[in-house]
């Protein structure tokens, strides 16, 4: 964040790049359907600018990876709340439909967005 850290100072990892380090995603979110195809740069500049925004309020909320197919947009990152926060931007642009499955025992959230 601009500020050195003391040249004795202990560094250890933070959990997100643990989580990239250990390829063990919080969130993956699965956004397809038509109406994807048809509008496909304007979501994934959508779904590119609110992990930014995220990302600059929170820095350990990141997307770890971005699949783009042809049918179908895939992301996995280190924070549910991340996977939330973009399930719902996609689905208050576009509607659609939007759900949510958490497991509690892998601490980890499936977002599922079609139209």
């Amino acid at each position: 964040w601009g500020i050195a850290a003391p040249a004795d100072a202990h560094r250890v990892r933070c959990p997100a790049c643990h989580r990239v380090h250990d390829h063990c995603p919080a969130g993956c979110v699965v956004l397809d359907g038509a109406f994807l195809q048809a509008h496909h740069d304007d979501i994934v500049h959508l779904v590119r600018n609110e992990a930014e925004r995220q990302r600059a309020e929170h820095p350990l909320k990141r997307v770890m990876a971005f699949e783009d197919h042809e049918a179908e947009l895939t992301l996995s990152t280190t924070d549910i709340h991340l996977a939330r926060a973009i399930g719902e931007a996609v689905h208050h642009a576009y509607q659609g439909t939007l759900e949510f499955h958490y497991n509690p025992q892998e601490l980890r959230l499936h977002v599922h967005w079609s139209r």
